[in-house]
């Protein structure tokens, strides 16, 4: 109590954290949080303003500790037509550093809705070379139900 509001840790004054030897992304790991990837057959499908943009019945689910079920799919079953490369990354401690896509439909871009991590860490390999939209900005349906 005697230090609180005159420490300050800034996470950004190192250019490398490390935890044993491997490289920290994002934030410190907590040991309790948990990733499983697990195959599936349901039906997923994506749409932006009403446009299908991903269809596909071959999706790998990424369960991940506190957070809702994300939905990765193949790229051939994407209509990469769509996607635009964007300059935007995030990281995160248990799956890697992602880039983004954003996607025109219509005319309208709608900026860094889909993901992908080009070199996923050791726990979530499962999901290299697949992309994953964000549901929360688009309508994403599995086996017809919006999520």
């Amino acid at each position: 109590p005697a230090l609180r509001g005159l420490v300050r840790f800034d996470w950004n004054a190192l250019d490398t954290w490390l935890e044993e030897d491997e490289i920290v992304y994002g934030h410190a790991r907590n040991p309790y949080h948990r990733i499983d990837v697990l195959a599936s057959s349901r039906h997923v499908r994506v749409e932006i303003d009403g446009v299908t943009v991903a269809d596909s019945v071959r999706p790998v689910v990424l369960f991940e500790s506190g957070l809702r079920p994300r939905y990765y799919l193949p790229l051939t079953d994407v209509r990469t037509e769509l996607l635009t490369s964007s300059d935007s990354a995030t990281h995160c401690p248990y799956k890697g550093t992602a880039s983004y896509h954003s996607v025109r439909v219509n005319g309208k871009v709608h900026e860094d809705v889909v993901w992908y991590y080009p070199t996923p860490l050791f726990e979530s390999i499962r999901i290299a070379g697949l992309v994953c939209f964000y549901d929360e900005k688009v309508d994403v349906l599995v086996d017809g139900v919006h999520t």
